[in-house]
């Protein structure tokens, strides 16, 4: 029995959610966002509440179960709220600024790192060592910020690098430290 797969998904005002074949797209203030489903799982689109049913208890059948309802989940919130993931420069000379909608990022190599933002993805620089990345789309918000992340990850020495705002890095003692 999945308890995620049960729960169902409360449509928001201002949320519609239509099914085309496997294709269910929701439309929001924020914008609009198309996935593809399994066949398997069935929606059941009811007044202001979408349920989803599997039609037996398959191992496969089972995994989709949960996921699909979290990703229409995370459809209806994205397309209301949104998401959001903030980031942190640490470390001398790191900077970050926006031109255009382009990211540039100075964290200590020989040159510049750019980033095109895409569609539907917004990159705020409030100060020169903080980068926000807002969405609709949260695998999308989630990506761009782990790739920009890993232009430089914190390392454990000095702590220097690209962190996500209360990320803890584990700090080690040099060599001379006994």
């Amino acid at each position: 029995m999945s308890r995620i797969g049960n729960k169902p998904v409360i449509i928001p005002a201002g949320v519609t959610i239509t099914q085309n074949g496997d294709d269910v797209t929701v439309k929001g203030p924020k914008g609009e966002l198309t996935r593809k489903f399994s066949p398997n799982i069935t929606l059941n689109i009811e007044e202001g509440v979408v349920t989803l049913t599997r039609p037996n208890d398959n191992k496969e059948n089972r995994a989709l179960h949960g996921t699909m309802r979290a990703n229409l989940n995370n459809m209806v919130v994205g397309v209301t709220e949104g998401f959001e993931k903030s980031l942190e420069l640490i470390g001398v000379g790191y900077r970050a600024q926006l031109q255009g909608k382009k990211l540039v990022l100075n964290v200590g190599y020989s040159h510049p790192v750019d980033f095109e933002t895409p569609e539907g993805i917004t990159i705020e620089v409030p100060s020169n060592t903080s980068i926000i990345v807002k969405g609709a789309n949260k695998e999308v918000v989630g990506e761009l910020a782990a790739n920009i992340r890993g232009v430089r990850p914190p390392e454990p020495y000095k702590g220097k690098g690209i962190r996500y705002v209360g990320e803890h890095v584990r700090r080690k003692e040099g060599k001379t430290g006994k």
